[in-house]
């Protein structure tokens, strides 16, 4: 007897949940996967005179810090540059595909990238693959129509705003940007205390920092505007190193081995190669 099809119910749906929790009693052996983390805090905002982008240089093995101070902010086109969140290769791989596009496309057209011709690019490429390339994106450039910022994500969805925010520590940075941000803000270059667009993106990455575990290391940012460029690398060390309060010295001995083995490696010759070096 075929049974009537339940109407679905308004809300989040956890019959999945169930389903794998069913299989786990079923099944010992069985692992489920869980779902991962990003773990990066990456932002960018758009102000008077360009673009800044900014992103933590923390990268992560699960639990395990894999890298203290990785660059998350990559080069599309001279005015162009992406922050990645998510896989560091999918976002490392994506963004240079779409560079050499780019630069194909510029030597071909004789004329400048748009920012939105490299945002297309990227989302037709995350859509083709559904979102099994992991990389959220974080686009942001000047061009003849003015600066853009665009937040792509890996699913090939994206969105221009003003400000944006994505990877695990995203919930602290927008809730710095969008308590402080303004349209039409400014940048200083001369001041010693950095100041405005510049200031809220640290503020807002560092609030990613301290809120999230997967996010730490330094603040790096791009400064985007029509004449060009510049990247600032450790702008900002949100995090400073623990220092102990005290050394402990044992003195040699204190551990009792209770028993020692050596065993000697046999090692055979099996090539030999000499090679001159050539001096001037």
């Amino acid at each position: 007897m075929l049974q009537t099809e339940l109407e679905p119910q308004r809300g989040f749906s956890f019959e999945n949940c169930q389903r794998n929790a069913s299989l786990e009693r079923a099944l010992p052996g069985l692992r489920v996967p869980h779902a991962r983390k990003t773990g990066t805090t990456i932002a960018g905002l758009v102000f008077r005179d360009g673009v800044i982008l900014g992103a933590d240089t923390r990268a992560t093995n699960d639990s395990v810090v894999a890298d203290k101070n990785c660059e998350k902010i990559h080069f599309i086109a001279p005015k162009i540059y992406c922050c990645g969140a998510g896989v560091a290769a999918d976002a490392e791989m994506t963004t240079r595909m779409a560079a050499s596009n780019m630069e194909l496309h510029a030597l071909s057209t004789g004329r400048e990238p748009r920012v939105a011709t490299v945002t297309r690019v990227l989302r037709q490429t995350l859509f083709r693959y559904q979102g099994h390339v992991g990389a959220s994106l974080v686009v942001g450039g000047v061009d003849v129509t003015g600066p853009q910022l665009y937040s792509v994500h890996p699913h090939g969805s994206y969105s221009r705003l003003p400000f944006a925010a994505l990877g695990s520590g995203q919930d602290a940075a927008l809730a710095v940007l969008e308590d402080r941000f303004q349209p039409n803000m400014t940048i200083s270059h001369t001041l010693p205390q950095l100041e405005a667009a510049q200031g809220l993106l640290v503020e807002a990455i560092t609030a990613g920092i301290l809120g999230d575990l997967g996010s730490g290391g330094n603040v790096d940012a791009c400064v985007i505007t029509r004449t060009g460029a510049k990247m600032l690398r450790t702008l900002s060390s949100p995090t400073k190193p623990i220092e102990r309060p005290g050394q402990y010295l044992f003195t040699p001995g204190t551990t009792a081995v209770l028993s020692q083995t050596v065993m000697p490696l046999p090692l055979e010759l099996v090539e030999e190669t000499v090679q001159t070096m050539e001096v001037e």
